[in-house]
């Protein structure tokens, strides 16, 4: 490359880095309970408007425009994914926005899978295929957004990123979706594990059990656990247990006991109503964030805090 032309590419770097601010745990405005990305941090000024993490689900990036309104390169990855919106005030542009994005992330290593604007990436078509948070965490106009796709191998491990930068009036919305590729982790136990978890050390975690966020309604999902703890009971009728539930450490104390609380009732109600498990049988207790199994300072180790616990007395 001419001496020029990597000058002004240094110049670009050092004029834009500096408006990417490193990650904190939270700032004023940001939705409960949200935090930037590790090693990516958001624009100067932002806050963040929607935050979803799954620690299994899939997300679908483009890694090439759309040739006559159809994808020609959609990567699929499913594992842990991380969506996060954030929106900035009146003054710096879509571009300058995504830019400041698209130089962290090559900082970080990913290199650049695709980078384009409306009618480059495929127009509103392939605006709709992005899976953008709804509003009013995320605000997408097809006819005015900046892409950008990359992907990092690292360790073995392989990440994929996009960032989605648009606007709504004169306020920026940039949505940052992390896809790091993973195998599922198998959180199945069946009956007879739960008796053997039982029968050795008297306590057995389940994390196949399922809530909506920051609340004790159970979730379709955990069926087939919560068909498992009942064939557990009703092969031996005089087992009775602690049904314990189990928070990470973010809230308050009181709030997360009483959640972990009110999700053990929500155990024990369903198995009493759906599979006439008697109710002197299934004793119940919170204990919120108070015997964690992680560390709380990561989101893997809050995922392993957060769960349903058998024990017997």
């Amino acid at each position: 490359m001419p001496r020029l032309a990597l000058a002004v590419a240094a110049a670009i770097v050092i004029h834009l880095t500096p408006s990417l601010t490193a990650p904190a745990a939270a700032a004023a405005g940001d939705v409960a309970k949200s935090h930037d990305y590790p090693g990516i941090g958001r624009f100067k000024g932002s806050v963040i408007t929607g935050y979803d993490v799954k620690d299994f689900d899939a997300a679908t990036l483009q890694a090439a425009p759309f040739k006559d309104g159809k994808a020609t390169d959609p990567r699929r990855v499913e594992g842990r994914i991380s969506r996060i919106a954030y929106r900035t005030g009146p003054g710096p542009s879509i571009l300058e926005v995504s830019r400041n994005f698209e130089s962290q992330l090559a900082n970080a290593g990913f290199e650049t899978l695709l980078a384009c604007d409306v009618e480059a990436c495929g127009g509103i078509p392939f605006n709709e295929t992005i899976g953008a948070l709804p509003i009013p965490q995320m605000w997408v106009d097809g006819f005015d957004y900046r892409y950008y796709a990359g992907r990092k191998v690292e360790n073995g491990r392989e990440t994929y990123v996009s960032v989605l930068v648009s606007k709504n009036n004169d306020d920026i919305f940039a949505q940052l979706t992390v896809a790091e590729r993973d195998a599922m982790q198998n959180k199945m136990v069946d009956a007879a594990a739960m008796a053997k978890g039982l029968g050795e050390s008297g306590h057995i975690a389940l994390y196949g059990i399922y809530f909506d966020t920051d609340k004790a309604t159970l979730k379709p999902e955990s069926r087939p656990t919560l068909d498992q703890i009942a064939k557990l009971l009703n092969g031996q009728p005089e087992l009775s247990v602690y049904i314990v539930g189990h928070t990470d450490s973010q809230g308050t104390p009181a709030h997360n006991l009483d959640l972990s609380r009110r999700r053990a009732e929500a155990v024990a109600e369903d198995l009493v109503r759906t599979y006439k498990i008697a109710k002197p049988r299934l004793n119940t207790a919170g204990v919120g964030f108070l015997a964690p199994v992680g560390s709380n300072g990561t989101d893997s180790g809050r995922a392993l805090n957060r769960r349903v616990e058998l024990v017997q007395p």
